[in-house]
């Protein structure tokens, strides 16, 4: 039967499972009426409808709980508002833990739950079994109870907040199928369906499993895979005891949840099982896959294991069906950097439920506001890259993605699957120097350096890993002699033109009208001061430039570029990352061994700090800039790709003499925290401003033509001192390790949350970083009057803080 669609609309919502409704809902609540969601079949029919139902609050960070906790909240409010219940009940989560290092993991999210605000107990394995009766403790060490978790109704919450869609003015049409895109001048026009087209001045794509393939029709890159995904329920057990927790047992990979004196046992298991690599059939329809008692045995034992009742209690129900999963098991928001006006919320990786409420809000107020609503990096779409698009890539890492939600997350820790997808061409070099790699947007890039002996392979903890003696070595030749780290996986764009001089200080905050020659360190910032990219540029030419970012923005960076371009200005971008590799020499001898290898003056005098000059090394000619994020004396070389292998052997044989020696990321990351180096998406973000992170030097308020986000920041400037500001701290504990969201307290209060920590070896503990607020205004008076704290696995360290950094402040060491 075919269906009366209208002309037009204001949004044209693809995809009528629980995101694209609690999408619909949100938009109507801020005012949009003119709203069409389309469904191929019946609302839920894809993979909403068989969703476990869990709504648990805690996420792997702040933001993330905080919309988790948001759905949550809607749920239970949604049947007052609609009149269709959603089944919601909070009844809490237990979380067991069966060693060390899991117990580990949980007391850490038990203390980030107190920033968040969420009640969190930890308790006692006898704690633990008074609340399941039936669970075995005998290996159980520890546990987390989280009060406010929930579980609802999938097809009931799904139907509740379509319901109050319609209330608002959407209209929500089934058995209609969406064939195509309309596009026009670069921006999403409208829709092309069976039964006709309908334009619209938005288009966001919900289709879950269905949503790379649909988004490659518009060259849209949404990198998405389906896995095979089980779960069985039980008989009816007179023991069971309703309203339960749910129960996690992570180390087992199993959940258990109570269901109407029936048990729900659902799997997170390693090695999961990819689906639909011929593409998802279009006649999917409610549908579940077929039985595997084989691949879920050991999940089976482990249950019973944990739950021996299981042992006399037959199963009702073994369910397999399709969830879509992404490459680093985070969800994909926001606007396409290939399409605009093309919105996508896609890929939950079984956590759809528990996401929907929170993902939906923000993308319709995205929608709205014309950017994101709040820090979103996490879970945005400009994080990929077109690689992890491709059928092998996603098909690998789906047997590796779905487990890891439930493995200890140690910090660290490296995907096994789909690597090697981008190499240095220093890649073989360095393995024969002992590199323990890491995959970083798909880079291989030497983490560590292995000992004569020493195994190259990672030992995880949260403690003192395997490595922390092999960085402390590493960090001790960058201080006190001359080290040497392959930055080839730095982001490198070369902007040129006749307007290339006035389009990069609009988009720049600081002056980069400068001699050819010179670096500027800035920010691109958005209209509210937020940072958007963190760069150095270089100008080369009276017309052209050199911009350096980090490996993980190649994608936003184009985008931000290609967005704020005028129609008319006469400046190109291209994008140089895989032209050039980067061997960065760093340390106090770092000249020494440089100046054997060239007749170049790198005096201070003739080569100053934030300069950059073209030289002779070896039988190359490089881009030597003297520029540091380790807060010593050094070079970054940037050297056309095929002359990188034998410019880095000429180093090491001349640097011999000097005790020279490689390198790893772990040990920059501990220099730069020594020093207070900011790492943009994690100690900054769009929604971080300059000021408030520290940075206002950088802003060259008097430059001609002014810059994004001038106003904002200067508006922010004459209001008085910031309640918000980025601080360092200094643990006076050298034992305990820090690395992001642990609660920042001060006399006794959270007021904040750490971003990043790293042992300094140089310093003797770990340093800290983060955002505290005090509504009267964080000033160094504030600091030094008041007592912090950070907590660490639920016990709380004195700490120092400082708005400077803990080595070298005065730049001493830098600018010799």
């Amino acid at each position: 039967m075919t269906k009366e669609l209208p002309s037009s609309a204001q949004v044209v919502i693809i995809g009528g499972g629980v995101i694209g409704c609690s999408v619909a809902y949100h938009l109507t609540k801020l005012g949009f009426t003119d709203v069409v969601l389309l469904e191929r079949r019946q609302l839920t029919c894809g993979t909403t409808w068989h969703a476990a139902g869990l709504v648990p609050t805690l996420r792997a960070n702040y933001n993330m709980s905080m919309l988790a906790n948001y759905s949550a909240t809607l749920y239970e409010q949604l049947e007052a508002e609609t009149g269709q219940g959603t089944g919601f009940v909070r009844n809490g989560s237990l979380t067991i833990a069966t060693n060390k290092e899991r117990l580990s993991e949980i007391k850490r999210g038990a203390s980030m739950a107190k920033v968040a605000g969420f009640p969190c107990d930890v308790i006692t394995p006898e704690q633990a079994k008074a609340m399941w009766p039936l669970m075995n403790t005998d290996d159980v060490i520890g546990a987390i109870h989280l009060l406010m978790d929930g579980m609802a109704s999938p097809v009931d919450v799904t139907q509740a907040l379509a319901k109050g869609a319609r209330m608002g003015g959407a209209k929500i049409i089934e058995e209609v199928k969406v064939l195509d895109m309309k596009i026009k001048d670069g921006k999403a026009v409208g829709v092309i369906t069976e039964q006709g087209d309908i334009d619209a001045e938005f288009v966001v794509n919900c289709s879950g499993m269905w949503a790379r393939e649909f988004g490659k029709k518009a060259g849209v890159n949404i990198p998405l895979h389906a896995a095979e995904h089980f779960y069985v329920v039980t008989e009816s057990i007179p023991e069971l005891q309703r309203g339960l927790p749910t129960m996690r047992d992570m180390d087992g990979f199993c959940y258990y949840k109570e269901d109407a004196g029936k048990l729900l046992v659902g799997m997170f298991e390693p090695n999961a099982k990819p689906w639909g690599m011929d593409g998802i059939p279009g006649s999917f329809f409610f549908d579940q896959l077929p039985d595997d008692y084989d691949h879920l045995e050991p999940y089976l034992e482990a249950a019973m294991h944990r739950l021996p009742i299981l042992e006399e209690t037959g199963l009702q129900l073994f369910f397999n069906g399709p969830e879509s999963f992404t490459p680093d098991d985070r969800y994909h928001l926001g606007e396409a950097p290939e399409l605009h006006n093309y919105f996508i919320a896609a890929g939950f990786n079984s956590v759809g439920i528990q996401s929907a409420g929170g993902a939906g809000k923000m993308l319709a107020e995205w929608i709205h506001k014309g950017h994101a609503p709040q820090d979103l990096w996490d879970v945005d779409i400009r994080r990929n890259m077109p690689f992890q698009g491709t059928q092998r890539y996603l098909e690998e890492r789906t047997t590796e993605s779905l487990g890891l939600l439930y493995e200890t997350h140690y910090p660290f820790k490296q995907y096994k699957t789909a690597r090697g997808v981008r190499r240095s061409v220093l890649h073989e070099q360095l393995k024969a120097q002992g590199a323990v790699f890491g995959s970083e947007n798909g880079w291989e890039r030497a983490n560590w350096f292995a000992k004569e002996g020493q195994a190259a392979e990672y030992e995880y903890s949260f403690g003192r890993q395997n490595w922390f003696e092999n960085n402390k070595q590493e960090h001790s030749a960058v201080r006190n002699s001359v080290g040497v780290i392959d930055q080839s996986s730095f982001c490198k764009y070369k902007i040129e033109g006749p307007d290339a001089e006035t389009f990069l200080n609009r988009i720049c905050c600081n002056n980069i009208s400068v001699a050819i020659g010179k670096m500027v360190y800035t920010q691109w910032l958005n209209e509210r001061g937020g940072i958007e990219a963190d760069v150095t540029v270089t100008r080369t030419a009276s017309d052209a430039y050199l911009v350096v970012s980090g490996v993980a923005c190649q994608t936003r960076d184009m985008d931000w570029l290609r967005r704020n371009k005028p129609k008319d200005a006469s400046v190109f971008f291209t994008d140089m990352t895989s032209a050039f590799a980067v061997i960065t020499v760093m340390g106090p001898r770092s000249r020494d061994v440089l100046s054997k290898l060239t007749k170049a003056d790198l005096s201070h005098e003739a080569f100053p700090f934030a300069t950059s000059q073209e030289i002779e090394l070896g039988y190359a000619i490089v881009r030597a800039s003297r520029i540091t994020y380790v807060g010593e004396l050094g070079w970054e070389l940037y050297i056309p790709t095929e002359y990188a292998p034998s410019v880095y052997e000429l180093i090491f044989e001349t640097g011999e003499v000097f005790d020279i020696r490689p390198y790893g990321y772990h040990t920059m990351n501990s220099l730069r925290m020594e020093k207070c180096y900011r790492h943009w998406g994690h100690d900054i973000t769009d929604h971080d401003t300059v000021l408030e992170a520290g940075l206002g030097f950088t802003c060259n308020f008097e430059k001609e033509g002014g810059f994004i986000g001038k106003e904002a920041v200067l508006e922010q400037k004459a209001n008085g001192p910031l309640p918000k500001r980025f601080i360092a701290f200094l643990f006076e504990d050298a034992g305990p390790l820090c690395y992001h969201e642990e609660p920042i307290y001060a006399n006794g209060k959270i007021v904040g949350r750490t971003t990043a920590g790293m042992f300094g070896h140089t310093v003797g503990a770990t340093v800290a970083m983060g955002y505290v607020e005090h509504e009267a205004g964080v000033t160094k008076d504030w600091l030094e009057s008041t007592s912090f704290e950070i907590e660490v696995e639920c016990e709380r360290y004195k700490v120092t803080p400082s708005l400077r950094s803990f080595y070298d402040p005065s730049m001493k060491k830098i600018k010799c």
